[in-house]
Order: C-alpha cells, then structure tokens, then sequence
C-alpha cells in the first residue's frame, strides 16, 4: 500500500512539473510569436495529457496499472489546477473542471496500464 501511494505521488510530482515547464516555455513562445488567446486552452490540454502520461509512464510499476493511472491522472488534474489558480492568484472551477477530470484519468488510465505492462516485459 505504502509503495503504491509513493508511486502515485511520484508520477503526481512528475506530471505536475512537467506541467509547469510546458506552460513556461509555452509563455515564452506566445511572448515571441505573438499567437493568439484562442491557442492556449487547447495547447494547455495537450501538454496537460503529455505531463499526466510522462509521469505515469515513469513511476507506476507494478500491478493495478489501471487504479493507479486513474488515481494519478486525477490528482494530477487536481494538484495543476490548485498550483496554476495559486500563480495567477485566481482560481475558478467550472463544468469544463469535470471533463478536464475525466480526459486526465483517460490518460493516467491509458499510461498506468502502458506502464505496467512494459515494466513486466523488460
């Protein structure tokens, strides 16, 4: 249980900083080339979903791949919206916070269960 938890903070971490160097270096891409508003959200998503797969990919081992890679993908969700909304200084939860839950434990299912699997067979 203790070894389970560890990984799903591990993988939580992970997700969470890559999270927040995609969103740096995105900054400084939006600052350089001028792109527009309507960008952000959909490429926030993107790197959202890379960040909850890289973290599960690296630190879930072991069985329940699946529990586990929902656990992650949620917290994760979770712990970005609470560190961004402590950034800006703003924090606002709406409907759209519910499929943001959803597509982050699609992704630390996908990745919890990708996981697993490579780990056993390598």
């Amino acid at each position: 249980m203790r070894t389970t938890i560890f990984q799903i903070l591990k993988a939580v971490l992970a997700a969470v900083l890559c999270s927040l160097v995609f969103v740096l270096i995105f900054t400084v891409i939006i600052q350089l080339f001028s792109l527009p508003a309507t960008v952000v959200k959909p490429v926030n998503q993107v790197f959202k979903i890379i960040a909850i797969l890289a973290g599960g990919l690296i630190f879930i081992r072991g069985d329940k791949g699946l529990i586990k890679g929902v656990i992650h993908g949620v917290v994760s969700v979770i712990a970005t919206l609470l560190l961004f909304g402590l950034i800006s200084m703003s924090l606002s939860v709406s409907w759209l916070f519910l499929i943001d839950l959803l597509i982050g434990a699609v992704a630390g299912a996908v990745s919890g269960i990708i996981a697993v699997n490579i780990k056993k067979n390598v």
